[in-house]
Formats: structure tokens, C-alpha cells, sequence
């Protein structure tokens, strides 16, 4: 065969991606056995905790923005305002802002501007203004089709050759790895502190940078996820000044992966714009030169709406001549999904105090907020419980990424199927209990270390119970 794996482009042949590996996949294959009824699992059920895919796992839609959409989607509804009102429920702000989005984006079928509808960049420029209480340019936002597209724009922009290094937190999202392996770029890791709560440590990353400008790396960027995938971890004030503060000492760009700034549990979300804008204005000139590109989307915090790939990026201080080139790369793709710009500007601009829409869009936005808090709360009791495990509280995003030591009779048993151990083992708790979680070493350790990462996502809390009984049952065999 002229096409084989050997002869395909080994850039996408090397790049890893484990939320959606083994794992993921072989847990589909369990879901489809119970779907046609096979009663010889173990479990009645597979529970997908190994990816942030919060409405797979019954998190409920934001009525007011899925009724906006169905309007984008079949405007001819808007016809029959009496029937959406008065049989639906269909409140008469949803009929306005459906309007509105008509009239200025036009059909969610056809293609938009390349960088996006003019007036949601608008939207998001005004979100962003109230956020971190600076000025936004609608010019430098750019609406992608969720973050991982910001992110591929950007590491496409960024990487001029494999000499080319981005320093990125281990662990990590693998999106960043993955990325860097199809762009046949270097991966400049540093570690967080797990014994700070995954702390950033600023000395850490430093380290790490000059060992690859020893190695002869370009080191060019400075990846930072605030909150913290797969740890949890949300980034003080004082952690972001100290990033922002060696960006520029360096002169690095700073990608700020901010797409769980809704979803924190302890403290508060600080935005890397506030930061740096305040920073800039306090000591007028000193950091004129820092480079930020920013990310959100509509995948995480309260929304959920993965499926719909909205998302955007925002830059901050970057050269003319390289805008026009992201300009030119987000071109070629065209567009993002129009349906998803939508949706974005629902979430920047959700309904307001006094709104017909308002009261029901905070109860679910709160309950959803609580909801989370109280899975992982229990999670982390659970995994407090468990023998050989711990587990810093978690602050933020949709995950906790436990430590798990295991007994020599596993890591051998491990060794003699030629697994990891922490693969292993969530090997076995997917064979015994149908949950799904991925081990640590697909998201970067340190070594020697072994961990898991899982969402609590999962609706009620019952399956933690499998997962303490699991793991029992598992040390006694290997004890």
C-alpha cells in the first residue's frame, strides 16, 4: 500500500493525546456492550470522568441560551411570538437578543468575517472591560472554534522551526504537547509544586528556561492554565505579577489559558490582562513590551457547550505585521462555527438584574456552580479515605488530579504487561467499576510520582463509592 503507518507525516504518528486515548476508547466499547443489553459487566453503567465534557455527563443547558439558539437556528419561530411566549415559555429577552443576533450576524449558516462577527468581538470586548476594568479592542479579538483552535492558531504562528521551545506546565492539558509534536517544536517543561497545591513556582520555571537556552532551544513562550488542568490549581495575584514580571524580564509571550475563570472553589479568578494592565500602569513603560494572548470558551464553567465549538482569544501588545499573519491563519479556516460565536456572546452577555430571563439563568448558574463544588468535595473526601492516596483540596477548573503509591506487587504486575503503573491501574478500575479516569503520565509527572486525573463532573456521587470499593479491593490483591 503506497499509504502506510510508517509513511504517513510521523509528526501525527509521535503526538500523544490521552484524555481521548486507550481508555476513552475502550470505555465507548463498554457503553455500546450495555446499550444492547450485555449483562456480563461488572457495572451497569460507564461514567466518562476522563474528559471536561460537562453535558455527556447531565449537566443541564442555560435555557436562556439554548432558547436564544433554537431561534438563530429556525428564525422562522419568530413568527409566532404568541406561541413561543405564551405555549413555550420563550421570554420576550430571548426574542430581542435572537433578533439582534440576526440582524447583525446574519444566518448562523453562512460564513462569518474570518475573525468573526463584528459585533460579538464588540460584545467580548465590552465583557472584558467590565472584567478587569481596562479597555478592550474589539480589532485584537478573534473568535475561534473553541480554545484548542486559539491555541493550534497561536502554536502555529509561534513555531518557526523544531528549534523553537514553548515552556508549558507539567503536568499539563496535553492539547499544548500534542500540538507542539504536530508542529515538530520543542516542549520546555517545568514542574509545578504539588506540595503548594500545584503552586507555580517562578524559580522553577526559570530553571527550566535556562537549561533549554543551554541546550540551544528558542525558547519564545510562557504557557500558564489559570485554573490549573488537570491540578485544579487557581493562581494568586501575586503568582500572576511574578509570571507577567518574568515574561518580561525573558521576553516571552505569555499564553494564558483562562477557560475555567468561572469554575473557582477557593479564592478568586485573576485575569492576566487585569494584571499586567495594572502592573503597566503603576510602573509606566517597564512592561510596554509584554506580549499576552489570552483564551476562553464556552466548553467549561457554567455553559458546557463543548459540542458547539465557541471560544476566543484576545491579544495584547503584539506586533502589526504578526496580527496580520494570525489574520491570515485563521483565514484559511475560514470561520468558527457562526452557531458558536453566538453563543459566546451569550455567554459575555448573559441576561442582567431585571431582565425577564435573569432570575431562572442565575438559578441554573448557581445550582450548576454548587453542584460541582459539592462532587468535588466528595471526591476529595473519598480519595482522602483511600490508602496511598492524596489529594490537594480543589480551588478551581472541573478536576482533581490525585497521588496514588501503589505496592511493589502492582508496579511488578505492571512491568510484566508492559503498562505504566498508574495505566495499570486505571486499566483495572475502568474493568471493574465502568469509570473512566486517566493516568497522570498522560497529562506529565514528576518522576517517580504516579497520579490520575478525573472530573467531577459525573452527576450525584454514588460512583465514588465504586471507585473507594475499587481501590480496597485492589490494594489487598497487591499488598
Amino acid at each position: 500500500m503506497r499509504l502506510t503507518v510508517d509513511s504517513i507525516n510521523q509528526n501525527v504518528r509521535r503526538a500523544q493525546y490521552a484524555v481521548r486515548g486507550e481508555l476513552a476508547v475502550k470505555s465507548e466499547q463498554y457503553r455500546a456492550q450495555l446499550a444492547k443489553g450485555d449483562t456480563s459487566l461488572p457495572f451497569k453503567q460507564v461514567i466518562s470522568a476522563n474528559i471536561g465534557n460537562p453535558q455527556q455527563l447531565d449537566q443541564k443547558p442555560i435555557t436562556f441560551f439554548r432558547q436564544v439558539c433554537s431561534l438563530l437556528e429556525n428564525p422562522q419561530l419568530l413568527d409566532r411570538e404568541d406561541v413561543l411566549v405564551n405555549s413555550l415559555g420563550y421570554k420576550s429577552d430571548v426574542l430581542d437578543r435572537a433578533r439582534w443576533l440576526l440582524k447583525h450576524a446574519g444566518s448562523v449558516g453562512a460564513y462569518s468575517a474570518s475573525t468573526g462577527v463584528p459585533v460579538i468581538r464588540e460584545s467580548i470586548a465590552r465583557f472584558l472591560e467590565r472584567r478587569d476594568g481596562f479597555p478592550a479592542d474589539p480589532a485584537h479579538i478573534y473568535l475561534s472554534g473553541g480554545a484548542s483552535a486559539g491555541v493550534n492558531t497561536l502554536l502555529n504562528v509561534l513555531c518557526a522551526d523544531q528549534s523553537t521551545g514553548i515552556l508549558v506546565p507539567i503536568p499539563q492539558y496535553p492539547l499544548y504537547t500534542a500540538t507542539l509534536s504536530l508542529l515538530n517544536a520543542q516542549c520546555v517543561p517545568y514542574n509545578l509544586d504539588e506540595s503548594k497545591a500545584w503552586g507555580t513556582d517562578i524559580d522553577t520555571i526559570k530553571a527550566a528556561y535556562d537549561k533549554a537556552k543551554a541546550d540551544g532551544v528558542d525558547v519564545r513562550a510562557l504557557v500558564i492554565i489559570n485554573p490549573g488542568n488537570p491540578t485544579g490549581a487557581s493562581l494568586s495575584e501575586a503568582d500572576v505579577r511574578a509570571a507577567i514580571d518574568f515574561a518580561s524580564r525573558e521576553k516571552l509571550i505569555i499564553m494564558a489559558d483562562e477557560v475555567y475563570q468561572t469554575n473557582v472553589f477557593i479564592g478568586k479568578f485573576h485575569s492576566f490582562k487585569r494584571v499586567l494592565r495594572s502592573m503597566q500602569k503603576k510602573t509606566p513603560a517597564k512592561y510596554d513590551d509584554v506580549q499576552l494572548a489570552s483564551l476562553h470558551s464556552i466548553s467549561k464553567g457554567m455553559v458546557g457547550e463543548c459540542g458547539h465549538r465557541g471560544g476566543y482569544f484576545e491579544l495584547v501588545g503584539f506586533d502589526t505585521e504578526v496580527e496580520a499573519n494570525i489574520y491570515k491563519f485563521v483565514s484559511i479556516m475560514l470561520c468558527s462555527p457562526v452557531i458558536g460565536q453566538c453563543l459566546v456572546e451569550l455567554m459575555v452577555n448573559p441576561p442582567r438584574p431585571g431582565d425577564p430571563s435573569y432570575d431562572l439563568y442565575q438559578r441554573e448558574y448557581s445550582a450548576t456552580h454548587e453542584g460541582l463544588r459539592e462532587r468535588a468535595a466528595a471526591l476529595h473526601r473519598a480519595f482522602s479515605q483511600m490508602e496511598g492516596v492524596s489529594c490537594n483540596e480543589p480551588q478551581g477548573a472541573m478536576y482533581l488530579f490525585p497521588s496514588i503509591r501503589l505496592p511493589q506487587k502492582a508496579l511488578d504486575a505492571a512491568a510484566a504487561v508492559g503498562r505504566d503503573p498508574d495505566e495499570f491501574y486505571c486499566l483495572r478500575l475502568l474493568d471493574a467499576t465502568g469509570i473512566c479516569v486517566i493516568p497522570g503520565s498522560g497529562f506529565g509527572q514528576a518522576p517517580g510520582t504516579l497520579h490520575f486525573r478525573t472530573t467531577f463532573l459525573a452527576p450525584g456521587t454514588e460512583w465514588v463509592g465504586s471507585i473507594v470499593k475499587f481501590h480496597e479491593e485492589f490494594m489487598n490483591e497487591y499488598r
